[in-house]
């Protein structure tokens, strides 16, 4: 795996780290690559519980790194030598419905488990759009997020568009997307883009996870297929797959684990989900 990312376990959490600290965790084709990595790699593993994703350093993700504009740009499948070019951000990905740079968010918002972005310092274009990917967002009352692609003549086009109007609105995602205004903590949680606001937001993300990971693993994975899947399926079909969900839970081994180590004042020993 790229170094560009770091990885610690605790039992079901994984503690996930941008790790570009001297670029404010700026996005580069590297940590393009190793967002999506990373998440595929997470997704297999039916011992996960959580993941809190975060940035070292002084900021969560400051946005995309200059040097790949060019890379973005060049769209021709060779090199000037005829030789294959490598791959890049706007290449998209065989068999899904993103390039690579939607999937480096994407690829979080459909991990079966819960995400939990912990956001200090800045998070500015593509940092901002890593956030809003993640389930919930823990921000530091003093952080910068903005909706900075307007400034260099783009739009967000990581998966941003359809993630601001779910958290905040059509009118509000507009006005962010249309001004690239730096907005701090305090009104990011007013408006939607926070969860949380705290002034430990890694700390508070990881006993959040611990918490989460504490839970049916059943249970939360059910809940998180049915939350994403809401703004897409009609009321009928989300009430269907309510009733799915709930009758695949009902009498299912972790439920009744659930409920028996309730009764006996004890943890819950978790099967992993198949």
């Amino acid at each position: 795996m790229s170094d560009r990312l770091t990885i610690e376990r605790d039992g079901g959490v994984a503690d996930v780290r941008l790790n570009r600290p001297d670029k404010m965790n700026a996005v580069d084709m590297a940590m393009f690559e190793a967002l999506v990595e990373v998440a595929d790699d997470l997704a297999t593993d039916p011992s996960l519980r959580c993941v809190v994703l975060s940035g070292e350093g002084k900021s969560f993700c400051a946005g995309l790194d200059f040097a790949s504009f060019d890379q973005m740009r060049d769209d021709s499948p060779k090199t000037a030598n005829g030789s294959q070019r490598k791959p890049q951000a706007g290449d998209h990905m065989e068999g899904r419905i993103t390039h690579r740079a939607q999937q480096a968010v994407y690829g979080w918002t459909t991990l079966p488990v819960p995400v939990i972005a912990a956001v200090n310092g800045h998070a500015l274009g593509a940092g901002i759009q890593l956030a809003l990917g993640a389930d919930l967002r823990i921000v530091h009352p003093e952080a910068k997020m903005s909706v900075l692609e307007i400034r260099w003549g783009l739009i967000p086009d990581m998966t941003g568009t359809q993630n601001l109007i779910n958290l905040v609105g059509l009118d509000v995602a507009k006005e962010l997307a249309f001004t690239g205004r730096m907005v701090p903590g305090t009104e990011a949680k007013e408006l939607g883009l926070a969860t949380r606001l705290s002034d430990d937001p890694r700390g508070d993300a990881l006993a959040m996870a611990a918490e989460i990971a504490s839970k049916s693993p059943d249970a939360i994975r059910a809940a998180k297929r049915l939350f994403n899947d809401a703004p897409q399926v009609t009321l009928a079909d989300g009430f269907a797959a309510e009733r799915s969900e709930m009758g695949a839970l009902i009498g299912s081994p972790n439920q009744i684990e659930q409920v028996t180590a309730f009764f006996e004042k004890r943890e819950p020993d978790f099967a992993d989900p198949a």
